[in-house]
């Protein structure tokens, strides 16, 4: 089933022009909604608050070129969309050689590539070409040549900042959060290898009976994350057990992950334990202080979500990152089948392990409940009540049988009669 998608990534979704809002995520939302019906598309009015944060307005963008004297157009945003910088204002102007060079961004190390670059924040505009494009025009033009610039774009204050969500229904109210982003114009690793692998897991598990629940997110990256845990935050923070943000997950270069801010999460340890089911031996921790996509927001305090990202080759390690080489050759469909293996795999063992959570507040009273001698007599044999009381004092939703196995120093099948006993006087949940 990767192979449909990967197909529709390369075919159908690499030439739409994205942004942060938009026709093209409308576009790219309703293609993936067409392969699972279920997914809901929503929508939050431009500039909405969000915590710190503002929805921009919604950007989109009919045609952006550049005419040199004789019309020709030597830049062209219809032919290659990453051209245009994004979230340009409009422009129709006619500019001097020396003030069009001023507006044009490449990469001198990267001849052949022409550089993604946005400001979305800041009204601007500009253009992206090659190295050996701008040395082009600066060496075919003279200084005195004129420019005709447009660019047709337009900023719609009452429009909408759009994403997509879709649950699979598991027989817990305990939630594995999925989140990709869809905010990049033509770039196959930063960008899709993250729907795409999504797309793969959501055909899987919507086939599987499960345990916990399974929440998908398509979302512009950053200011969609936040403006998603503004409206849902306490919903989140009382279901999520954690979760997996999928970015750059294509190339078949290396596996490589993010572990949450304290490397201690059921995430964390899954996706460990995934690679190791996997036979998976090489692959690259990245320390959360070189985080920089949505994880950011996951685990910022106040939100704590616990959330891991899952890499084949973590965003800026890779020579084409954000850049137009990181096309359908870096992303193949060897390596976004590996990273659907691994995403599959560790949402498989957070389905399958349970994590207890302690249901009333304090120390519970035993007596009423039978499992405390009524009369307090010394030396009266305690250890069957104090394996109860360490058990609850690790139960609080992020540990697993075998975790508080190891911590409470008693043999698993203790562990699993305990928790079955506390379950069912209603003392935890699973």
């Amino acid at each position: 089933m990767i192979k449909k998608y990967y197909n529709i990534g390369k075919n159908i979704l690499f030439p739409i022009n994205r942004s942060l809002t938009g026709k093209g995520i409308l576009k790219t939302l309703k293609i993936i909604k067409k392969e699972h019906p279920k997914l809901k598309i929503k929508q939050s009015k431009c500039g909405t608050k969000a915590f710190d944060w503002k929805i921009p307005p919604e950007w989109n963008v009919e045609d952006a070129y550049v005419l040199d004297k004789n019309g020709k157009k030597i830049i062209d945003f219809k032919k290659l969309n990453l051209h245009l910088v994004g979230y340009s204002i409009p422009i129709n102007k006619i500019l001097k050689k020396k003030d069009l060079l001023k507006k044009i961004y490449f990469l001198k190390k990267q001849a052949n590539a022409v550089p993604y670059v946005t400001s979305f924040y800041t009204r601007d505009w500009g253009f992206c070409i090659s190295y050996n494009h701008f040395k082009h025009i600066n060496k075919q033009y003279s200084s005195n040549d004129k420019f005709k610039i447009v660019i047709k774009s337009n900023f719609k204050k009452n429009g909408n900042l759009t994403y997509g969500e879709l649950i699979l229904k598991g027989k817990s109210k305990k939630e594995i959060l999925i989140s990709t982003y869809i905010c990049h114009p033509s770039m196959a690793n930063n960008e899709l290898s993250g729907p795409i692998v999504s797309m793969g897991l959501i055909n899987y598990f919507k086939k599987k009976r499960l345990s916990k629940t399974v929440r998908f997110l398509f979302i512009p990256e950053t200011i969609g994350s936040i403006v998603y845990l503004s409206k849902n935050v306490s919903h989140l923070k009382e279901h999520v057990i954690g979760g997996y943000n999928l970015s750059c997950i294509g190339d078949n270069r290396q596996h490589s992950c993010m572990l949450s801010k304290y490397e201690n999460s059921p995430s964390d340890e899954a996706l460990l334990k995934a690679y190791k089911k996997l036979k998976i031996n090489k692959y690259k921790i990245y320390s959360f202080l070189r985080r920089g996509s949505d994880e950011r927001q996951y685990n910022s305090p106040g939100m704590d979500l616990k959330i891991t990202s899952i890499f084949r080759t973590k965003y800026h390690e890779y020579p084409e990152y954000h850049t137009s080489l990181d096309n359908f050759n870096v992303v193949t469909l060897k390596g976004l089948t590996g990273g659907f293996k691994v995403a599959k795999k560790a949402i498989e063992i957070l389905q399958d392990t349970i994590y207890p959570k302690y249901k009333v507040l304090c120390e519970p009273q035993f007596i009423k409940r039978k499992l405390y001698p009524h009369l307090s007599i010394k030396n009266n044999n305690k250890d069957f009540i104090k394996n109860y009381k360490n058990f609850l004092q690790y139960s609080d939703g992020t540990n697993s049988l075998e975790k508080i196995s190891r911590l409470i120093k008693l043999n698993f099948k203790n562990v699993k009669n305990i928790n079955k006993n506390l379950k069912r006087l209603n003392l935890i949940e699973n």
